[in-house]
């Protein structure tokens, strides 16, 4: 039965025609739709599922006598919906999948590290200045005990004891970063 064509029996739902429309044009329906998703059987299914409620959403172009058969009907409708879902993915960024997201590379999070530069900075600048001398060639420029010594022209002794009570001044003007100063 080709429901464009007859008119409905008595007592037939609008589930009965559904099925119907599902059993003589969902094959080739879900063939074009399958062609148009670039084999993707999910969407095209999706899409087969939304002509049909189309179809069941507008009777009287399943039931008006001009053509022979719902099918070109049914396709174009199809046909137009895949067109709508391809511009509307388009349109919007790419869905992400769990498995994407846990390969994903992590990005840190530098604020906590640039607070923590310019707390320390600002003890630094608490600090005598020979003090703060000896912190700067052996802690920031990575200088030995005794290149510190060399540059500054005081005693590698001198150089070990500055530094000691420089990082032990710091220990009290930064409390919560104690644990890094040892």
């Amino acid at each position: 039965m080709t429901v464009g064509t007859t008119t409905p029996r008595p007592g037939t739902t609008a589930e009965h025609e559904l099925a119907e429309l599902q059993r003589e044009h969902g094959r080739p329906l879900f063939a074009l739709l399958l062609r148009l998703c670039d084999g993707d059987r999910q969407r095209a299914e999706d899409l087969l599922q939304e002509t049909l409620v189309r179809a069941w959403q507008h009777p009287e172009a399943l039931r008006a006598h001009d053509f022979e058969s719902v099918r070109p009907w049914l396709l174009t409708v199809g046909r137009r919906l895949a067109i709508d879902a391809r511009r509307a993915r388009q349109a919007r960024p790419a869905e992400v999948g769990d498995a994407i997201l846990e390969n994903a590379r992590v990005i840190g999070d530098h604020t906590e590290r640039s607070t923590a530069m310019l707390d320390v900075r600002r003890a630094v600048k608490t600090l005598t200045p020979e003090h703060r001398e000896v912190l700067m060639q052996v802690y920031f420029h990575g200088a030995s005990v005794a290149e510190a010594a060399a540059t500054l022209g005081i005693p590698p002794g001198t150089v070990k004891s500055r530094a000691h009570y420089a990082l032990r001044a710091l220990r009290r003007v930064l409390p919560g970063y104690a644990a890094d100063l040892r």
